[in-house]
């Protein structure tokens, strides 16, 4: 045993209870806050948005807690800030209602974010098809069909 770790450099069993643990409240905080945004928050600027992941910090003590936007939403950039403006005003009715529902004395401090990774994924993929276009030959211009019209 060097510096209190066993040999193996691996992580002790009770870490790896800690982290289960910490992966169940995150998913339960994450379904939790979604269903409140589906049904109970009446605030206008929160828009049709859904939880996409909760990440604990490792004592616990705050989240952040991403929120992905409706693509379909006209200007995106705008209904990401009210909707998180609007999250972040109701932040003390949501901690009060996890509280109660999860049966914690403690709920941790919830930071709310715009999720963009669905976004910027999209826009790669389409900058990626763009190139894949612009680096395929048309057939005519390929040197395979003037070996072709040449040996005719």
């Amino acid at each position: 045993m060097l510096n209190g770790l066993p040999e193996s450099g691996g992580i002790m069993p009770e870490h790896r209870g800690r982290k289960h643990h910490q992966d169940r409240v995150a998913e339960t905080l994450r379904e939790e806050i979604g269903a409140m945004i589906e049904g109970e928050l009446s605030d206008p600027r929160i828009n049709l948005c859904y939880v996409s992941e909760v990440v604990l910090n490792p004592g616990a003590k705050s989240a952040l807690v991403y929120v992905a936007i409706d693509s379909a939403v006209k200007d995106i950039a705008k209904a990401e800030k009210d909707t998180v403006a609007g999250l972040e005003a109701a932040k003390g009715y949501i901690r009060f209602e996890l509280k109660d529902r999860m049966g914690v004395r403690f709920v941790p401090e919830l930071t709310f974010l715009a999720d963009r990774s669905g976004r910027f994924q999209a826009r790669i993929e389409e900058l990626m098809d763009r190139q894949r276009k612009r680096e395929k030959v048309p057939a005519e211009q390929s040197p395979l069909a003037e070996q072709k019209a040449g040996v005719e």
